[in-house]
C-alpha cells in the first residue's frame, strides 16, 4: 500500500511538472518563430500607418482634384486612429513599435512629393491602390490566426477595403482624363 501511495504521488508530481512545463512553453512561444511573424506583421502595420498618414498629408497639400484631397484627409484620419490601436496592441504584446516608415515607403513618398497637378493625382491614386491591395492581403492572412493579432487584423480589413475602393475610383477617374 505504501509503495502504491509513493508511486501515485510520484506520478502526480510528474504530471504537475509536465503541465507546468507545457504552460511555460505556451507562454514563452512568442519568443519563437510565431513571435517573429507577429513582430513582422506589427512592424509592417505600424510602418504602413505612418506612411499612409504622411501620404494623406501630402495628398492634401499637392492634390489637384478635390477627390484626391479628400482621400488624403481620409487616409490621415483613418490611419492615425489605426496607428494608436496598432501601438497599443504592440505594447500589450511586448513588441517594440517602429517610429518611421520603411525605406520603400519613404522612396514612394519622395517620388510623389516631386510631382504636382494631374501627374501627382494619377500616381498617387495608382500607388495607393497597389499599396492597399498588398495590405489587404497581409491583413487577411493574419486574420486567419487566433488571438489579439488575428482580431486586430480582422477589424482593420473593412477600412483597408474602403481605401482600396476609393483609390481605384480615383485611379479610374484619372485615366479618363
Amino acid at each position: 500500500m505504501k509503495i502504491n501511495l509513493t508511486i501515485a504521488l510520484g506520478l502526480a508530481a510528474g504530471l504537475a511538472l509536465a503541465a507546468t512545463s507545457a504552460t511555460a512553453q505556451i507562454k514563452n512561444a512568442p519568443s519563437g518563430t510565431m513571435a517573429k511573424a507577429d513582430q513582422t506583421f506589427m512592424n509592417d502595420a505600424i510602418e504602413g500607418d505612418l506612411s499612409e498618414i504622411d501620404m494623406g498629408k501630402l495628398a492634401q497639400q499637392k492634390g489637384q482634384s478635390e477627390g484626391v484631397k479628400q482621400f488624403g484627409q481620409m487616409l490621415e484620419q483613418d490611419h492615425g486612429q489605426h496607428l494608436q490601436k496598432a501601438k497599443q496592441t504592440a505594447e500589450q504584446l511586448g513588441l517594440t513599435a517602429p517610429s518611421e516608415p520603411n525605406a520603400k515607403q519613404k522612396s514612394m513618398y519622395g517620388h510623389l512629393s516631386s510631382l504636382s497637378g494631374a501627374q501627382f493625382d494619377g500616381e498617387f491614386a495608382k500607388d495607393m491602390a497597389a499599396d492597399h491591395k498588398e495590405d489587404i492581403s497581409k491583413y487577411q492572412k493574419q486574420a486567419k490566426s487566433r488571438g489579439p493579432l488575428g482580431d486586430f487584423a480582422q477589424q482593420t480589413i473593412p477600412t483597408l477595403q474602403k481605401h482600396l475602393q476609393t483609390a481605384e475610383s480615383l485611379n479610374s477617374q484619372q485615366s479618363k482624363r
